[in-house]
């Protein structure tokens, strides 16, 4: 896969589709590769004739790694969120939304249709409210506003993601992959256990890297509530969450349809906080349809 230099740092991404149609730019979430977004969703889409980017965000997958930041201090990051202090983390979301402009910038891209799962979600929705210009349309998939008052997910899906993957222990992260999927998976449209162990296999071989996890979660605890800016989206947003999602419950994607002009929710029973092959057609829909009502709106102008 190709890299390019985006925001001052080096992304690794992948593109599929013709370069002269409009773009749809994939943003995954904490501690997940590029391949976490299926090909056979990719490939989907360029069917339904658009062109398609997936990346590896910062400090994940094969993107620009930021050793010199070290872990950082989780305590420090929850110490200041319960005594209403601002809390620091080594790099924020909008730097990680700079860098999704970034990389529409290194491959000539001047608009695009931007769509983001959990973490990615959040990411999307900074570059619609931090940089306008640049999206075309917004689907939100799996995430939430940072509203506080949200409720937390349940305890073994909250366990599994404060729980790091064992540093260098290949096996035991591959194990703990398998238990994690299974605990925030979707309910309704299982991955089977072969499957879902050759892909956990793949990304572990292909890079595993703790601490960036740990970074990212420490941008997203102190990146804090989003509903203001949100106020401010002015293009197509379709929301997109599981109805049985254990890690961002389905009351996050009702408050972000809420916080969002004209939003459109769409609630899938029986999905949780995963992609299964069995809803890339929904998941498919989903963004064809923020981006069908972004062309409307250009087409009635």
């Amino acid at each position: 896969m190709p890299q390019v230099k985006a925001n001052g740092i080096t992304l690794e991404y992948e593109s599929f589709g013709p370069e002269d149609r409009e773009t749809i730019l994939l943003i995954m979430g904490l501690g997940a590769q590029l391949t976490m977004w299926p090909v056979e969703l990719c490939d989907e889409l360029v069917s339904r004739g658009y062109r398609v980017v997936r990346y590896d965000n910062r400090d994940v997958g094969l993107s620009h790694k930021f050793d010199d930041l070290g872990m950082p201090d989780m305590m420090a990051i929850f110490g200041a969120l319960t005594t209403g202090q601002p809390a620091t983390s080594p790099y924020a979301l909008d730097d990680m939304a700079r860098d999704a402009v970034g990389l529409l910038d290194a491959l000539g891209v001047q608009h695009a249709h931007i769509v983001g799962a959990s973490m990615g979600g959040m990411i999307a929705q900074l570059v619609a409210t931090n940089h306008p210009e640049r999206a075309l349309s917004l689907t939100s998939i799996m995430s939430t506003t940072g509203n506080p008052e949200v409720p937390q997910g349940k305890p073994e899906a909250m366990a599994v993601l404060m729980t790091p993957a064992p540093e260098g222990d290949i096996p035991a992260a591959i194990e703990r992959g398998v238990l994690a999927w299974n605990t925030i998976g979707s309910p309704g449209y299982r991955t089977d256990e072969a499957t879902l162990r050759q892909w956990i296999a793949r990304d572990v071989n292909r890079s595993l890297y703790p601490v960036g996890v740990a970074r990212q979660m420490a941008a997203i605890f102190a990146n804090g509530d989003r509903r203001e800016k949100l106020k401010n989206v002015r293009i197509p947003t379709v929301v997109l969450h599981g109805v049985d999602d254990p890690l961002v419950p389905v009351e996050g994607g009702r408050d972000t349809a809420k916080s969002i002009p004209g939003a459109e929710l769409r609630e899938v029973p029986g999905m949780g906080h995963d992609c299964p092959i069995a809803l890339v057609g929904t998941f498919a829909d989903a963004i064809e349809a923020a981006a069908r009502r972004a062309a409307a709106a250009k087409a009635a102008e």
